[in-house]
């Protein structure tokens, strides 16, 4: 589903010949700063960093780069002060001098400094560097990501963790808990990474279910556990729970994401949702539609919905691998294309792909979903009470008869937003609250923040991100790489021969035929037919070309194709064949798809008509 960026790592590389360094060449570490003089916990920093060149000697090189606090003329002139003492090869007295004069810096420090150093008299060409050094800094920051001050790289990547002793110094030596920490970040913020582990969970399914382990491994997802009540049990094969549990995440996620497109994302105007919604809707009509005319009747004409969906983890990974040949605009389409192609997934799931009825469960069911509507309508702002009904909405849902990972949609509903918070007024709250602690951090018997201090740093942290947006932040990376791989290999196992596929053409021909022409002719055709009424206008960013490229890719079925199909066949010889269907027509989809969008490369501004 959604994917994260691309770590920060620094812009520029260290050059002597421009940066201001202390420390050997030859270190092991490099740490790069980006600070302000104006910046009080730059100015705390320092002190740091000086015991921390004590402690690691020639073991550590340090470099010092500005980045002036934003609109504070004094940050700029102190900067600028400091890089005209450079020209006089005084630039690490100068920083000193700036960084530890007073605890707040003042105009009257940089007249100090200045007289201190000779720099009263000021020279048009030193100033004029300076200026151009500190401008030159300032972009690297930018460039580099560079947020706060103070900003710290170790050996070129952008550390974002705690910067108390323990951390810091476990980041600086290496230490394997901030190796593994650091590997696992790099490979999540890597946008094909969660498609990749999907495509890995498969080949091993695959590779074990066509091995001598074979048996063994189907009979591991048969194995039965669940929980007592009293005299009544709740029982689930291992298959059931990865379907019918751990997928309600991967179901509340494409909730959410539902909900936040629908309300501040791409699908949030009529104008801005006309055309990817078209094209979704083609998407999900003209597969079935193909389907349905080589299987109109029969033990397997129930399968309709299975060419039906994209699996958005597959297409965008490969999307982000062709970079700067797709333009972002097709990667926005394709993303709320498949957002509105999963509305269709779960209505037909719902509507089509359910067992028999319990209305007493349903009904249970129903109070619940009133129950979470109040706590919505009220401001319940806490997840813990809707994750809390969510479980029992799921119990219910499950004994109703309906698919259970329908609970997580309707769970993603009701987790509220918030209008978007005063980041002033909370981040005057932050820095009263610092400053209090900070003025008693040298008090006797004192060994930590108080308690009133940490209940305001977790009523900011509250405060600073919608419940909903905090859900699909935290939740949508375990349903990446955790359940959505868990997905695949409990059900992407298959024998591959010809005894699977004997018997079953017209079914897997349907299928393949649906995804790899039903999926592009559909939103194409659609697309074409909505400009031609006027309905929607396709933007100039992109070409038809690239347009049917990116169809192409929605007719990797995958994850929801697997499931679908899971319901729709109980016969074990028409659900192993239909699996080898999507593999097959998914990868020739993927195939076709890539061709297109590189032979199509950059489309000109004119070529959108």
């Amino acid at each position: 589903m959604s994917q994260a960026q691309t770590s920060a790592r620094l812009s520029r590389r260290v050059n002597p010949a421009s940066d201001h360094i202390v420390g050997a060449p030859e270190a092991g570490i490099t740490l790069v700063e980006y600070g302000s003089y104006a910046c009080s916990y730059c100015r705390a920093a320092n002190d740091r960093i000086a015991e921390l060149r004590t402690q690691m000697g020639d073991r550590l090189r340090y470099v010092f780069r500005h980045r002036p606090i934003p609109d504070n003329e004094l940050a700029e002139r102190a900067a600028e002060l400091a890089e005209r003492a450079a020209d006089k090869g005084r630039f690490w007295d100068a920083h000193m001098a700036l960084m530890t004069r007073s605890d707040t810096l003042t105009a009257g420090d940089l007249q100090v400094v200045a007289q201190e150093l000779g720099l009263d008299d000021v020279d048009p060409e030193s100033e004029r560097r300076a200026r151009e050094h500190v401008r030159a800094d300032t972009r690297s920051a930018a460039e580099s990501d560079v947020q706060v001050t103070p900003t710290f790289f170790i050996n070129g990547r952008m550390y974002d963790g705690a910067w108390d002793d323990e951390s810091f110094v476990g980041a600086l030596f290496g230490s394997l808990g901030h190796r593994m920490r650091t590997a696992a970040l790099d490979f999540a913020r890597w946008a094909p990474s969660s498609g990749l582990l999907l495509l890995l969970a498969t080949i091993v399914a695959v590779a074990i279910s066509n091995s001598s382990s074979s048996a063994g491994f189907l009979a591991f997802w048969e194995t039965t556990f669940g929980f007592r009540f009293g005299g009544s049990t709740f029982d689930l094969s291992l298959l059931h729970w990865v379907n019918d549990g751990l997928l309600t995440i991967f179901f509340l996620v494409v909730g959410l994401e539902i909900k936040r497109e629908f309300t501040i994302g791409h699908l949030a105007t009529r104008r801005s949702a006309a055309f990817p919604v078209v094209a979704a809707i083609g998407g999900l009509i003209v597969p079935v539609l193909l389907y349905r005319l080589v299987l109109p009747s029969g033990p397997w004409a129930h399968g309709w919905g299975v060419p039906m969906s994209t699996d958005t983890a597959f297409a965008i990974a490969l999307i982000v691998m062709m970079g700067a040949r797709v333009p972002v605009e097709l990667r926005i389409f394709l993303t709320a294309a498949a957002i509105v192609d999963d509305i269709g997934a779960i209505i037909v799931v719902a509507l089509f792909y359910s067992g028999d009825l319990h209305w007493a469960s349903l009904g249970a069911a129903g109070v619940i979903t009133a129950g979470l509507w109040l706590l919505n309508r009220i401001g319940v702002y806490r997840v813990a009470p809707y994750l809390l009904l969510g479980i029992a909405l799921w119990i219910c849902v499950h004994h109703g008869g309906l698919h259970a990972t329908l609970a997580g949609v309707v769970l993603a509903l009701f987790i509220p937003t918030r209008n978007p918070p005063n980041l002033r007024s909370l981040m005057a709250q932050a820095d009263a609250v610092f400053m209090a602690e900070a003025r008693r951090s040298g008090d006797a018997l004192r060994t930590g923040p108080s308690l009133p201090a940490l209940q305001a740093f977790d009523a900011i942290h509250d405060r600073l991100e919608s419940p909903a947006d905090r859900m699909l932040r935290l939740v949508s990376l375990r349903s990446n790489y955790v359940v959505l791989p868990l997905f695949a290999l409990a059900n992407a196992g298959v024998p591959l021969n010809a005894s699977v596929m004997h018997g079953h053409g017209p079914l897997m021909g349907a299928i393949a035929l649906g995804l790899v022409i039903g999926k592009p002719v559909g939103m194409v055709v659609f697309c074409a037919l909505a400009m031609k009424l006027g309905w929607a206008e396709k933007p100039s960013s992109y070409s038809w070309a690239q347009l049917s490229g990116a169809g192409a890719l929605a007719g990797i079925g995958f994850t929801m194709s697997l499931f679908i199909a899971g319901e729709a066949f109980q016969d074990p010889a028409a659900f192993a064949a239909a699996k080898i269907a999507i593999f097959s027509a998914s990868i020739f989809a993927a195939l076709v798809g890539v061709f297109v969008l590189w032979r199509a490369g950059k489309p000109r501004a004119d070529s959108a008509t």
